[in-house]
């Protein structure tokens, strides 16, 4: 039966809604808990509670709250002085930056205008960045995705730099160099957006693969430009340093598979017989999905497009794969047609990117923000 109307919350609607020991608990878009006592026309607002972000979920249990809001912060209320943040996540967009980040953490970037720090033992975010405070538009679109963020807040790569820099690359091409000393540094060549970029082994140069087909070499001091590839006629998808420095390999979305020598000052040049001139290299990174020794990931029926990111362990007797139906696939290195793998699901939407650390994987999924942490039995 219908007794009155209340307005409750402002600017928006009631996004959550919980009945406990008498009281009920609303939370709205406005980022506002209330608290009402008393039933029927005598219902009064007993106190508010204020967060900052949409309330999506709350639960009451011995005069506490467990309160989750739209920016994926998980957050348990004693009282307006006691507050404990429990989780974190990404919260927007797609997530697709993951690299390691030290001995204990891992990072991660996303749409949402965060780069997050993850500390492995204690599973809990231990620093958190923002990509970027500027609004400018992408030079050609940028990277699909849901968020209304601009571009230049967004970012689908992220790596860590020789002395600490935190490395992100925006959606609209810019790539974000946050030095340890709080500096900042932009690197404004690329005019796409950048799905991939890494620091070779040596600690001199930055490697960046951009939707506009060019793979840039930049050095890591001073970070001026050192060379540019333009040979890909699509765009560059994956990046591997060979151990010495002296080789880089790259996939694009064309199923290229090409080979650069990299000079002692980061000038690059296309080695079109790179195939044989590199069979004495070890790679030390293994993320290209076309080489002999992974052609076999691909199930029968499908092209390389489902293959969203390969991995290689650092002992050279694995091979990870995240695709577009929420797997995690483990092979034996090398991956020839007919191997055998095994396959794990964790993620409820596509996993954008794995890699292996220690005894353990991590992977990211891309709707749903989620960094997931496997351990090698």
């Amino acid at each position: 039966m219908f007794v009155k109307n209340i307005s409750a919350h402002k600017g928006g609607f009631v996004s959550s809604i919980r009945f406990v020991d008498y009281k009920l608990y609303t939370g709205g878009k406005d980022g506002d808990i209330k608290i009402w006592t008393g039933l029927g026309e005598e219902i009064t607002c007993e106190s508010t509670v204020s967060f900052g972000s949409m309330i999506r979920a709350i639960d009451c249990k011995d005069g506490a709250m467990l309160v989750g809001t739209r920016d994926g912060t998980l957050t348990v209320v004693g009282d307006e002085e006691s507050r404990k943040e429990i989780m974190h996540s990404h919260n927007d967009g797609e997530t697709w930056g993951l690299a390691s980040f030290d001995a204990n953490c891992v990072i991660t970037s996303g749409d949402d205008n965060q780069v997050i720090v993850w500390d492995v033992e204690e599973r809990k975010r231990s620093k958190v960045y923002g990509v970027s405070s500027r609004e400018a538009k992408a030079k050609k679109g940028g990277a699909s995705s849901i968020t209304n963020k601009p571009a230049s807040q967004c970012a689908r790569a992220v790596c860590l730099g020789p002395n600490g820099e935190t490395i992100v690359a925006a959606n609209d091409g810019v790539v974000h160099v946050h030095c340890a000393d709080g500096s900042n540094v932009k690197l404004e060549d690329s005019s796409e957006w950048i799905e991939c970029l890494t620091v070779s082994p040596c600690g001199k140069f930055l490697a960046v693969g951009s939707h506009d087909n060019k793979v840039r070499v930049y050095s890591c001091d001073g970070w001026a430009l050192c060379g540019t590839g333009g040979k890909h006629s699509s765009y560059i998808m994956a990046l591997d340093w060979s151990r010495d420095s002296t080789y880089l390999r790259s996939n694009c979305g064309a199923y290229e598979l090409l080979f650069w020598t990299v000079g002692e000052d980061g000038a690059i040049e296309q080695d079109a017989s790179g195939r044989s001139n590199t069979k004495a290299q070890v790679w030390a990174s293994k993320t290209v999905k076309f080489f002999w020794d992974v052609d076999g990931i691909y199930p029968k029926g499908t092209d390389g497009t489902h293959i969203n990111r390969v991995a290689g362990n650092e002992a050279g007797d694995l091979i990870i794969t995240g695709d577009d139906w929420c797997n995690v696939r483990v092979f034996r290195d090398p991956v020839r047609k007919g191997h055998k793998c095994r396959t794990y699901r964790g993620h409820s939407e596509f996993v954008t990117n794995c890699i292996f650390k220690g005894d353990r994987i991590f992977t990211v999924g891309g709707y749903d923000q989620t960094l997931m942490q496997w351990k090698l039995c």
